[in-house]
């Protein structure tokens, strides 16, 4: 113990109680050996029983204190203790066996340390699985709440910026420990938290940390199975980053629906599709933020869009109809692809503008305006 307390700095700094435990395990590993020793000293019996002797005297949560670096140097230093004074303790003839004897029981005192800090680390694995399942299940849910932040700060989640949800398929021939290892280190070195969960055949991933959603995205993208790859849109920390996930799942069921999609794609760039499947945040989306603007700005730009869908995407044959010039209908079309971020003449805007007209019509909103 007074080598320890001159050699160890890490001992000096332990609680009295941890230095207590410390102790008893060095008493009990000593014991151990003049038992072992009186039997005949042959071969220690095996790693888990002299675990459990040695190091059962203290309690698992001091696996957590001493790293398995300090726990070696405390063992090869009471090795030293000992063996500096077995020769004033025995007597000559026996001094070599006795030498011999140590060297034998340390090395099995080495491979039992080795396999308590292996147990914990699987114990601790175990349990931080379950916890990050839990985490990213809340997420999904919907069901944020104090314990979220908490839970997810125990896996080392830095709660800096902004997060997204990415969902993909998952790998094939791979376990989800080598899956989640990689997604992590990937996230890592772009400068990101990550937190991973597989649900049936599909991968959860959230991201922290994050600027863009399609960087972030495109940063783990190797990570998932092949098929569709989505991220769904910013949000503001950890709690409401159920927003996200909700566009994501969304957006991954409906997919299939545009098999030309990049990968990773955003929630956004698929709102046709998830409103022909029925989701609701998606269709009200379409209205509020592309029909009614085109409403509410003039009327004749939801007029010229209804007439260059209606004329089959013809310049020539909408100006026709709206007795204007060509060149009337393609300012007008600009204004479209100004306002709402959609250009009438790219084939991927122009459908979704096309679902956001059908869609507004229908919601009846807007018709004051328009009147």
């Amino acid at each position: 113990m007074a080598r320890m307390e001159a050699d160890m700095p890490w001992f000096r700094e332990l609680s009295a109680e941890d230095r207590s435990w410390v102790g008893l395990i060095v008493q009990a590993g000593i014991r151990g050996f003049v038992d072992w020793y009186t039997q005949g000293g042959d071969r220690p019996s095996e790693n888990t029983a002299l675990a459990s002797s040695v190091f059962g005297a203290a309690p698992r949560a001091l696996a957590g204190v001493i790293t398995l670096q300090q726990t070696v140097d405390l063992v090869r230093l009471s090795i030293e203790v000992v063996e500096s004074d077995v020769d004033t303790l025995v007597h000559p003839d026996d001094a070599p066996d006795v030498h011999g004897a140590v060297l034998r029981y340390a090395r099995e005192v080495a491979f039992a340390t080795a396999e308590v800090y292996a147990r914990a680390a699987e114990v601790r694995g175990a349990w931080d699985a379950r916890l990050e399942a839990l985490v990213v299940d809340a997420v999904l849910r919907s069901e944020a709440d104090e314990a979220l932040l908490s839970r997810a700060s125990a896996l080392g989640w830095a709660a800096r910026g902004d997060v997204v949800v990415v969902l993909g398929s998952v790998p094939a021939r791979r376990t989800e420990t080598d899956v989640f290892d990689e997604v992590r280190r990937t996230a890592r070195a772009a400068g990101m938290d990550a937190l991973c969960a597989v649900q049936g055949e599909r991968l959860v991933v959230l991201l922290g940390g994050v600027t863009d959603s399609r960087t972030a995205a495109q940063a783990v993208v190797d990570r998932f199975g092949d098929g569709p790859v989505v991220v769904g849109p910013v949000a503001e920390d950890l709690t409401r980053a159920h927003v996200s996930a909700r566009a994501a799942l969304s957006a991954h069921r409906s997919a299939t629906g545009w098999p030309e999609a990049p990968r990773p794609v955003r929630s956004a760039e698929l709102l046709p599709e998830r409103a022909l499947a029925g989701d609701g945040h998606a269709r009200r989306h379409l209205v509020d933020e592309i029909y009614l603007p085109l409403v509410q700005a003039r009327g004749t730009l939801i007029e010229t869009l209804a007439a260059y869908f209606h004329h089959g995407s013809s310049l020539e044959a909408t100006s026709r109809a709206l007795f204007v010039h060509p060149n009337t209908v393609r300012y007008r079309l600009r204004q479209v692809g100004d306002l709402t971020g959609y250009a009438p003449t790219d084939a991927r805007d122009r459908f979704t503008l096309e679902i956001a007209l059908v869609l507004g019509r229908q919601s009846g909103r807007g018709d004051d305006a328009r009147s």
